[in-house]
């Protein structure tokens, strides 16, 4: 009995013991209340340490064993330690309440080498537009940014998905490309990193290594050189940080979908002088489109050095594999008596063939430095070195229909053309300047002084084969059909009707046909050896900003000197040069501690190029020994006025923004079918308009992002002047977007879950090469549903796009060229974050 009772004892004494908790609970949140995730929590005391890291709502929980006097510390990058010493002295639950952290007073990055803190829709500060570290709030123009956050909220794993979102962005195809502000992109690649890179723009790079992006709006030559009048897109990449973050998530979803991603960062060493980042993701993806696929690999790791507060030092390395297919978009049936029905054939049907393919690769490296002699001067590079090589194979159409003997158009049957290229690029940047910090009684002045050098170097040894037109009957083939002389053309009989025999089989509109097609069977009637080409810029530039009181000025003059270099280094070598001043002059304004009025004024200068393929400059100059620099450079300027606020204790950003953009020189593709490959330079083109946005947390569990866009942009002179005065292509009217997302209280049963919305629109478009229809306005609704359970770093991730299954085209080029955007589909996202 003695012992049984000695049993029972022992069981309640050590139920007891496992069933007596400490609980300490709390919240971080900074100065403005928002919420700081991932924030370090360190219990102390009884020689031993308990710790966890909070959450994304900022909540913290931590189980103690034992009773006693525990110094709690909350510690954060960019924010003053906290610490504070708690006797917990019973087995119970501990609320500490809300620990408010308090920003570090430090100056801005003056070289981006360290990663973005914040964890919002917000990013107050940029590089894009100054070359240097400046509050997006004090800055004289309009620069709209998408964050990892936002990114990562609506699982925009393509850079397309990120940029829709954006104030007077309009995605203009399949393709890497876009209207902005009504402008049209005439230089390829993107923007890294202040950079510009050779990057194709037939495949959409992805974001997984993407801190945010910026659109930085109208002409930037100043600080770019030659880049497009509508506005820039730069992708920033993400940095190392101080502190040990880890997350790896796995996701699938519609369209034969599976991806994943990891982003590891944190210190290597105790003094944290040396900080590293790697970013890695795999895609593997088919598409709503026929015979489709985007398959990607990326791997960019990067290392921060920063001895002292003096030197730092930052390089990354990118090597990104894409392999797809090229989407050349949808064919329709031809108009009929001015009515087009784009419902005439299924979104999904694509001309291409089953042994299509498209595979880009690319490998960069880049550096940064800055140093600083003396608190009032710095030195500043930046070098990237870029290789990028690209092979396609594909069938597409010729832009036109099939004729008959009588050279009459069969509109169901579409023309179709055979091509195998290869090509191979070298890029190259550097970047380097001096800033000068003084001040000159009381006007604070910042100096900058610097050069830098862009070279696109095509190289030797790419090529392309193609195969089109119709057959002759000695064998050989011609690229169109002359009815004068159709007793020389083998003949075919389709549906009772004689046509000539296409070299390349025609595409049957009403009757699609997908085979692996015999490729030998064409006879070649173009091998073209893509020329050789360099080009090359050189500028010095002066900038200063200068702050008297309220008021902030912002001068900048870049002499720029351009050389252009077909069949570089062969025996019939060719070459153009341009050069030109380029001024910009901008004035911000603080009228309340919380809004600045601004006004600007700036020109741009896009000399054109060899190196240049991308749309509207659509021409096969792209292998051309005739260099498309011998026309008159593209040149531009920017009017804007505007005002930039930050509310609800500096949560939430908004801006409006005024604008005229003139741009003149514009080479264009002549449409043409009898010569596809012609250029036209069409006089002038005007776009004025208007924008809003805003981001940030409405409340501490609502975070927003919106914007509205109204563009009048109008053909001002064309070599066809019945089109002057009329519609700018593929660009809306009127176009909004509005995403959020709201986590439910802690306080409630729902406390584990958030959901996300948002609504796009889009005004109708004028397609590119003919304005026989239109593309209709549409509007989609996209949600999302997540579930972040508590004392987790889990977080599970439904996305739903189109919910309602509209059908839409983003833009169109023609009969046999519209881009119809995705039906609905969902991607389900796992995230772990250690």
């Amino acid at each position: 009995m003695k012992q049984s009772l000695l049993c029972l004892f022992m069981l309640a004494f050590f139920y007891s013991q496992a069933y007596s908790q400490i609980i300490i609970k709390g919240a971080v949140v900074d100065a403005r209340q928002n919420a700081v995730p991932w924030a370090t929590v360190k219990l102390s005391g009884n020689n031993k340490t308990s710790g966890t890291t909070t959450d994304k709502t900022g909540a913290f929980t931590i189980d103690l064993a034992d009773t006693g006097t525990y110094e709690v510390e909350v510690r954060f990058m960019g924010y003053e330690t906290f610490k504070k010493t708690y006797a917990f002295t019973q087995s119970q639950t501990y609320d500490l309440g809300t620990i408010v952290l308090n920003e570090l007073a430090q100056e801005l990055q003056t070289v981006e080498i360290l990663g973005r803190l914040q964890h919002d829709y917000n990013s107050d500060y940029s590089f894009s537009a100054t070359k240097t570290a400046i509050k997006n709030k004090e800055l004289p123009q309009s620069v709209s940014t998408v964050t990892k956050e936002l990114i990562a909220d609506r699982q925009a794993f393509q850079l397309a998905d990120a940029v829709k979102i954006v104030s007077g962005v309009a995605p203009s195809s399949y393709y890497n490309q876009y209207n902005i502000r009504g402008i049209s992109q005439n230089e390829e690649g993107q923007i890294i990193n202040g950079m510009r890179t050779r990057q194709y723009y037939f495949l959409q790079p992805i974001t997984s290594h993407i801190e945010r992006v910026e659109v930085l709006k109208g002409p930037a030559s100043v600080t770019f050189s030659t880049v497009d009048p509508g506005g820039s897109i730069n992708m920033v990449t993400k940095k190392p940080l101080a502190e040990s973050r880890k997350s790896i998530s796995l996701g699938a979803g519609s369209f034969s979908t599976i991806r994943a991603a990891l982003d590891f960062t944190g210190p290597l060493n105790e003094s944290k002088t040396l900080l590293y980042r790697i970013n890695g993701a795999l895609q593997k993806a088919k598409s709503f489109r026929d015979l489709v696929t985007n398959d990607a690999a990326l791997f960019a790791p990067s290392i921060s050095y920063i001895p002292n507060d003096k030197t730092a030092i930052n390089v990354e390395m990118i090597y990104s594999n894409s392999t797809g297919t090229l989407d050349r978009g949808q064919p329709i049936f031809g108009a009929v008596a001015g009515k087009t029905d784009l419902n005439s054939t299924p979104i999904s049907l694509n001309l291409g063939a089953s042994n299509d393919y498209f595979i880009s690769k690319e490998f960069m490296i880049m550096t940064n430095f800055t140093h600083k002699f003396s608190d009032k001067i710095s030195f500043n590079t930046a070098y990237m070195k870029q290789t990028w090589s690209e092979d396609l194979q594909e069938h597409r159409t010729t832009n036109g229909f099939a004729v008959d003997i009588n050279n009459q158009p069969v509109t169901s049957l579409a023309a179709m053309r055979f091509i195998q290229r290869q090509q191979f690029w070298d890029t190259d940047n550097l970047n380097s300047y001096l800033n000068f910090d003084f001040d000159l009684g009381k006007v604070s002045n910042q100096l900058l002084v610097g050069y830098d050098v862009s070279r696109w170097h095509k190289t030797k040894g790419g090529g392309q084969n193609s195969a089109r037109g119709y057959l002759l009957k000695d064998g050989t083939a011609t690229s169109s059909f002359d009815p004068d002389n159709a007793d020389a053309y083998e003949t075919i009989t389709i549906d009772g009707q004689v046509l000539p025999k296409p070299n390349v089989d025609h595409f049957d509109l009403a009757n699609p046909q997908y085979t692996i097609k015999n490729v030998q069977d064409y006879v070649l009637n173009s091998r073209i050896a893509v020329p050789s080409a360099l080009t090359s810029t050189h500028a010095i530039y002066v900038q200063e900003q200068l702050k008297l009181g309220r008021l902030l000025a912002l001068f900048s003059l870049r002499r720029e000197w351009f050389k252009d270099i077909t069949n570089y280094e062969a025996p019939n070598e060719t070459e153009f040069t341009n050069e030109a001043w380029l001024p910009r002059v901008g004035l911000s304004y603080e009228v309340a501690p919380q809004l600045n009025v601004y006004a600007t004024y700036l020109e741009g200068y896009q000399p054109q190029s060899n190196t240049v393929t991308l749309m509207p400059n659509t021409g096969a100059f792209f292998w051309d020994p005739n260099s498309p620099a011998r026309f008159k450079p593209l040149i531009s300027d920017l009017k804007e006025i505007g005002a930039k606020g930050e509310f609800f204790n500096r949560r939430v950003t908004m801006s409006v923004a005024f604008y005229e953009i003139n741009q003149k020189n514009i080479l264009i593709n002549a449409n043409l079918p009898a010569f596809p490959d012609s250029l036209v330079q069409r006089g002038s083109d005007r776009s004025r308009g208007f924008e809003w946005d805003l981001a940030g947390y409405i409340l501490s569990n609502l975070q927003v992002n919106a914007s509205y866009s109204y563009i009048d942009a109008r053909i001002v002179t064309d070599q066809d002047e019945s089109l002057n005065g009329k519609r700018k292509e593929n660009t809306p009217v009127n176009s909004a977007n509005l995403w959020a997302r709201y986590d439910f209280p802690r306080s409630t049963f729902l406390k584990d879950l958030g959901i996300g919305a948002g609504l796009q629109y889009s005004g109708s478009k004028i397609p590119w090469f003919t304005r026989d229809f239109t593309v209709p306005a549409y509007t989609i609704m996209d949600m999302a549903i997540y579930y972040n359970p508590a004392k987790s770093n889990m977080q599970l991730a439904l996305n739903v796009n189109n919910v309602l299954d509209k059908t839409y085209w983003i833009g169109a080029q023609n009969y046999l060229r519209l881009f119809p955007g995705a039906p609905r589909n969902f991607m389900v996202t796992a995230t772990y974050n250690f």
